[in-house]
């Protein structure tokens, strides 16, 4: 039991169980054999996947952030995270939501610390209109309200939500947070979505730190998979949701119909329809608009859009909702069709000549990445988002996990070794995948490769286990749950599961869809 925090200061969950370390040291004693005995377990059942080597290595790898200053524990046991570390300290506070959408491995490994997340982001982060900050204060307290909400993050929670419940099975922890969930979504609609269109359409705030004027692909994803999100849970607690079912019909075939360009998704740029205040009087972290910006605003729009531009997160929403067990947001076929596009365009098997005026050293030279952005049909905007141009890996493996996903495992993979021969050990650390700072959390994005390649999901819920092969042959695969992990097999068609700490309770297991056990 957590003692009570008597500090106006952060202090970390130990000091709340050891008085000294002298304590600590006596605990290690005392259950060394045990301890030493569980990793074992984990290790053994980890390894023991028949998976890619690429892969294996990408999911293993990044667990290290977890282990690494990027990740706190407060003194009463919930989480509270950098995005990464500097040298010397940690690198953009507060738990973002935005950036930890892409974390995968904490809902899987650790689901009790990741519905911590859950509670501080629809309580102490959230007021009374659904306005959600997205970074945490240290110690986790009540938050000032003085900056926009961030679409992708707080859109991304509501998915998370079901995801957790899904994961953990605790009906009674859906009920106490769904009137938050529902205060939450109701601000989103009426900030981004005030038409009642089912659409992103008013300026919103994201994680390439600037706003999206007019509807895009990437946000409007994240808006349709929360809504079906948030139908599921509320149909499961018996309320009505014919609203949300609504706005999602409606959204759904304005992106498949408006925002498609027959080979990819794609954003229309819009300003002086909206409700929002001429941008370069708005706030916003992009800084002021000079006379040269003011000039470009007029004839291209808002600075920092990405416009007809391929996006590698351009579907993101759909593939968080595939981690959150929500499937089919968007039309399959335009998203594999979307995902083709961005492994044809964004992915460079050599940066010689690509010119990237930010930060450079993610991937250059001979380096192979994947983009953020290109824009294959021309139309490059004179300031696109300051990003735009670079490679980060948590994108990278999500872009792979959702090529896996859509029945493209060679072009996901294709990826996956791009990203780990850039951290290879000769230049990079091979345990250290930086972006805004070391042990950056977006790349815990890697753990989705798992259910990517397998589509392996229990859901405590329904007590059902999902299979999905995309490998087109037997494979074994490791599997964590909220009360057990092990391996699962496919062998023949026929699924096997090993526990090796704990229990899983299956009563059914749909493989491709098709139920194969009851």
């Amino acid at each position: 039991m957590a003692k009570k925090n008597d500090a106006k200061n952060y202090k970390p969950w130990y000091s709340s169980r050891f008085n000294n370390v002298t304590e600590v040291a006596d605990y290690w004693k005392t259950n060394y054999a045990d301890l030493f005995r569980k990793t074992s377990l984990f290790t053994e059942a980890f390894y023991s996947s028949t998976l890619p080597p690429e892969v294996l290595e990408a999911v293993a790898a990044n667990l290290t952030i977890l282990k690494s200053p990027t990740v706190l524990r407060q003194y009463d046991g919930r989480l509270w995270s950098w995005e990464g570390c500097g040298d010397d300290g940690g690198c953009c506070h507060g738990s973002c939501t935005h950036v930890w959408n892409y974390a995968q491995a904490v809902p899987h490994l650790f689901p009790t610390l990741e519905r911590s997340l859950r509670n501080t982001e629809f309580c102490e982060n959230q007021n009374k209109l659904g306005h959600q900050g997205f970074r945490a204060n240290m110690p986790i307290s009540p938050l000032k309200h003085d900056f926009h909400a961030a679409a992708d993050g707080q859109l991304g929670g509501i998915m998370k939500v079901h995801r957790d419940w899904r994961i953990s099975g605790n009906n009674e922890w859906l009920a106490k947070i769904y009137p938050m969930v529902k205060m939450s979504m109701d601000y989103c609609i009426k900030t981004w979505d005030p038409r009642s269109k089912g659409i992103v359409e008013e300026p919103h705030h994201n994680t390439y730190d600037i706003e999206f004027w007019g509807p895009d692909g990437m946000c409007t994803s994240f808006y349709l998979g929360a809504l079906q999100s948030l139908i599921a849970m509320g149909k499961f607690l018996q309320k009505d949701v014919t609203r949300y079912e609504d706005l999602y019909a409606k959204g759904k075939t304005y992106l498949e119909t408006n925002l498609y360009n027959g080979e990819y998704f794609f954003q229309h740029i819009e300003y002086k329809e909206l409700n929002a205040p001429n941008p370069a009087k708005a706030q916003s972290f992009g800084g002021d608009y000079s006379e040269e910006a003011v000039a470009i605003l007029q004839k291209e729009g808002p600075k920092y859009q990405y416009g007809t531009g391929c996006l590698s997160d351009g579907v993101l929403g759909t593939w968080i909702g595939a981690m959150c067990g929500i499937n089919d947001i968007v039309d399959a076929k335009k998203i594999k069709s979307h995902l083709l596009s961005v492994h044809k365009y964004n992915l460079k098997k050599d940066l010689s000549e690509h010119a990237n005026p930010q930060r450079p050293a993610f991937a250059l030279g001979h380096d192979g990445g994947l983009l953020l952005c290109s824009w294959p049909k021309g139309g490059k905007l004179s300031l696109p988002f300051v990003y735009s141009d670079e490679v980060w890996t948590g994108i990278e493996y999500q872009v792979a996990s959702h090529l896996m996903l859509s029945g493209n495992p060679n072009e996901g993979l294709e990826i996956v070794r791009y990203c780990r021969d850039r951290y290879d050990g000769r230049i990079r650390n091979p345990f250290n995948e930086y972006e805004c700072g070391h042990w950056y959390a977006r790349a815990m994005s890697s753990y989705g490769l798992l259910q990517g390649l397998t589509g392996i999901r229990y859901d405590a819920v329904d007590k059902t286990l999902h299979i999905n092969n995309r490998l087109n042959k037997d494979f074994t695969c490791f599997i964590s749950t909220a009360t057990g992990f092990g391996t699962v097999s496919l062998k023949n068609g026929k699924p096997l599961v090993k526990v090796s700490h704990g229990n899983i309770n299956i009563d059914k297991t749909i493989i491709n869809d098709k139920i194969v056990t009851e």
